[in-house]
């Protein structure tokens, strides 16, 4: 009988801090918390505190996942970490998660970097383990701090981007059928510098005799070349292109969009998201929106809207999910899960 990958648990950490809108509002008085609700449909963004990192809130959601999972940590013969926010440019952080969370020296660790579509990735990645019999349970982590990027003074992006982690359990399984499918992926990095960091790595190491200059764009935000960048238009046109050719590619005459009980599209914003809604005709009451109280969670997103959907009793056993990641890099990807 042939072997599956499923999810089998979700869980997530969130930092302490917290930035509201009456926060941001206190520190942009040209937008009051209204208008930064009705742009953005954040409430709040949690935010690390000065000596927290990505992994701190990654072992802290893999702890809450292990003191609820039926599949104790010995058990774990992967793990895989998705982050942009890593404690080192060496070694991986995976390798240094293996150990603080005591997992099997049996266990592979290792990073890959990748942004908005890292889960759909990550997923992709397990299931290949998992079905070509090199694995039985991959811990699948999520984790980012874009908060570090962030000029203060720049609200383009202090508005949307909060920090979190997610510990996703993807298990080998004898059901009826893959639970993981379909999966498509695309990149252009034609499109790398509308959403980046351009100093701090190789191409532009930091100079330790020349600080980057802070610089004031036509909107009034200030950054330097040592901050996130982010060019709104040209994300949002990439995305309103982008994303419905590839959810167009995830169905066919044998699965088509009705099948899907569900949609949960990287939260990135209300604005953006409404707007694929529509471009899609995708029913609200199918489409998953979670990222009110967390902001735009990067590669945490997906899975922590599941999660939340999954509390809620949105998502139920034998649910068919269609899941959609996109942005920096550019980057996409699409599956469908069958919970």
């Amino acid at each position: 009988m042939p072997t599956y990958a499923r999810i089998a648990e979700i869980e997530y950490e969130l930092p302490d801090q917290v930035l509201d809108n009456q926060m941001l509002a206190e520190a942009f008085p040209e937008w009051d918390v209204d208008k930064i609700f009705q742009k953005t449909g954040i409430s709040q963004r949690h935010i690390v505190a000065d000596d927290e990192t990505a992994s701190d809130l990654a072992f802290r959601a893999c702890e809450k996942l292990f003191a609820n999972s039926a599949t104790p940590r010995e058990q774990i013969d992967c793990l895989i970490y998705c982050t942009q926010s890593p404690d080192h440019m060496l070694p991986a952080t995976a390798c240094i998660l293996q150990h603080r969370l005591q997992l099997p020296q049996q266990c592979a660790a290792f990073d890959f970097n990748q942004g908005c579509s890292g889960f759909i990735y990550g997923l992709g990645i397990a299931k290949g383990f998992i079905e070509s019999g090199q694995c039985k349970n991959v811990l699948l982590i999520t984790a980012e701090t874009y908060s570090r990027y962030i000029n203060p003074r720049d609200k383009s992006v202090r508005t949307l981007f909060g920090d979190a982690a997610a510990a996703t359990l993807i298990k080998a399984s004898d059901e009826a059928g893959p639970c993981l499918d379909r999966f498509r992926y695309g990149s252009d990095g034609a499109g790398a510098d509308n959403l980046i960091v351009p100093m701090g790595a190789a191409r532009r190491p930091f100079d330790a005799e020349q600080m980057p200059v802070e610089y004031e764009d036509d909107s009034g935000n200030f950054r330097s070349d040592a901050d996130l960048y982010m060019n709104g238009p040209a994300i949002f046109e990439f995305s309103m292109t982008r994303v419905p050719a590839l959810f167009a590619s995830l169905f066919d005459e044998h699965f088509t969009v009705e099948h899907s009980d569900l949609f949960v599209f990287h939260q990135a914003n209300q604005f953006m998201l409404e707007a694929l809604r529509r471009r899609l005709k995708l029913a609200p009451e199918k489409f998953i929106t979670e990222f009110k109280h967390c902001g735009n969670t990067v590669s945490c997103s997906i899975p922590i809207a599941l999660k939340e959907s999954l509390k809620k009793g949105q998502v139920q056993p034998g649910s068919v999910i269609t899941a959609v990641g996109f942005g920096v890099g550019y980057s996409w990807g699409g599956c469908v899960i069958r919970w």
